[in-house]
């Protein structure tokens, strides 16, 4: 079934792949920064586009995330949205925020905290901007006929994502304490309740594109989530290994950091199963695509890469190094980057009536984006071995061994311009499907 209201998923999508946009241009300017080309920085110095960089990839998977929870809702509900003017009111509320906290960005007004730099203010519009999210999912979902596994896995990650906002408002004199608490909100929003968000849309998305029987795809979904509190919450220790808390979180964090890739391999198993299950041919091979490579890629890129250096062992080398670059870049793609992709994919179709679905374009889209970004992995990969080497065993200057790993950069924007060529590809079919209509989203049973 379709529901009007749910052309307002289209403009976050649309506020989504904005953001997007401006983050690889940001990416642009780090890169060859890194390569020793940093002719912006007097108008736009490293540390700024760092924290541009960072906070629009947070604010656009989340819009993304929202976008997705406006479409599945109502339709796993089987009810339109409650309010679709406050919804409205809640997207430009959330641009405001974005567009806020890159300014306050290039005049130097920001927290100064890693991922959480937004200035204060900014903070209590966030907060007023979930609830508002919140009322309106959770509101719809318990008015709807029906409450199913992946509705209300979907609401309980998005839930916990708004709660755990929180901790990063404490302020504490202490660094210690201040880092204890922020991981609270970034580890395990990425590495917690970001995946249930994920398992939800993914649960959504293999319901319609194989065929199966809903039961048999929400009986996985129970040990996604099982996995991921099991791993995720005790796997935040892998962040307390060198900041001055007790030495047990060297065994805590270790043990349940090797437990982590788990949940991720559940999801790649969990959706290429329920493809070789399916029956049904659905005519949209492209969001198909990028459902299978979310499951996928999100478990080499955060599963194993995540494994591979936040072991004590390894961690006390690659801290802090771009080998944490290489994991986190295929890890936010595969896990939560293609997930967005796949229900825009998926949804366009169904909001604009439009049937363009297996595209050349699409499909040239989704290879380039995937082989750019790998690329980029391996780029980031080979110039933090290099960094651990030189730096952390040889001892040498950073700057210097900044210096002599600028080569490995330029491989880096050779990719990067692959994966931005992809997305370029991407948008131009997301532009050429154009808007909603009321007529597609008709109530159809």
């Amino acid at each position: 079934m379709k529901y009007k209201s749910q052309k307002v998923a289209y403009w976050f999508f649309a506020f989504s792949m904005l953001l997007l946009v401006l983050q690889i241009v940001y990416g642009f300017i780090m890169g060859f920064a890194h390569a020793g080309y940093d002719g912006l920085h007097s108008i736009i110095p490293f540390n700024t586009a760092k924290a541009v960089h960072l906070n629009l990839l947070v604010v656009w998977l989340l819009s993304g995330f929202m976008g997705a929870a406006y479409y599945i809702i109502p339709e796993e509900a089987q009810r339109e949205l409650v309010s679709v003017k406050l919804a409205y009111v809640q997207l430009i509320s959330l641009a405001v925020v974005a567009v806020a906290a890159i300014i306050g960005f290039h005049f130097n007004i920001w927290e100064g905290r890693k991922f959480l730099e937004i200035p204060r203010p900014l903070d209590y519009l966030v907060v007023v901007n979930v609830l508002l999210f919140m009322a309106l999912i959770l509101i719809t979902l318990f008015k709807g006929k029906r409450k199913t596994t992946t509705a209300l896995v979907l609401s309980m990650g998005l839930l916990f994502a708004a709660l755990l906002y929180l901790p990063g408002m404490i302020f504490f004199d202490s660094q210690v304490l201040d880092s204890f608490f922020r991981w609270w909100v970034v580890h395990l929003w990425v590495e917690g309740v970001w995946e249930l968000i994920m398992g939800g849309i993914l649960s959504f998305l293999l319901i319609k594109l194989t065929g199966v029987d809903r039961e048999v795809i929400e009986k996985w979904l129970y040990v996604i989530v099982g996995l991921t509190f099991l791993s995720g919450i005790l796997g935040t220790g892998h962040h307390y290994y060198y900041i001055g808390v007790n030495k047990i979180w060297l065994i805590v964090g270790g043990i349940f950091s090797a437990l982590e890739p788990l949940a991720f391999l559940a999801m790649a198993l969990f959706a290429v199963n329920m493809y070789r299950k399916g029956e049904k041919k659905h005519p949209n091979k492209i969001a198909l695509y990028w459902t299978l490579g979310a499951a996928i890629v999100s478990f080499v890129g955060a599963g194993l890469l995540g494994f591979a250096h936040t072991l004590p062992q390894t961690n006390i080398y690659t801290h802090g190094t771009l080998v944490t670059a290489m994991h986190a870049h295929l890890a936010f793609w595969g896990a939560y980057a293609m997930i967005v992709f796949a229900i825009i994919s998926y949804t366009l179709p169904n909001m604009t009536g439009r049937k363009l679905y297996d595209s050349t374009r699409g499909r040239i889209a989704f290879w380039l984006s995937n082989i750019g970004m790998i690329g980029m992995t391996v780029a980031f990969g080979v110039a933090g071995v290099v960094q651990v080497y030189l730096e952390r065993i040889m001892k040498m200057d950073f700057m210097v061994v900044q210096k002599q790993i600028e080569i490995h950069f330029i491989v880096l924007i050779i990719c990067a311009t692959f994966f931005a060529t992809g997305i370029i590809l991407f948008l131009i079919d997301f532009i050429k499907y154009g808007t909603p209509t009321d007529e597609a989203l008709e109530i159809k049973e």
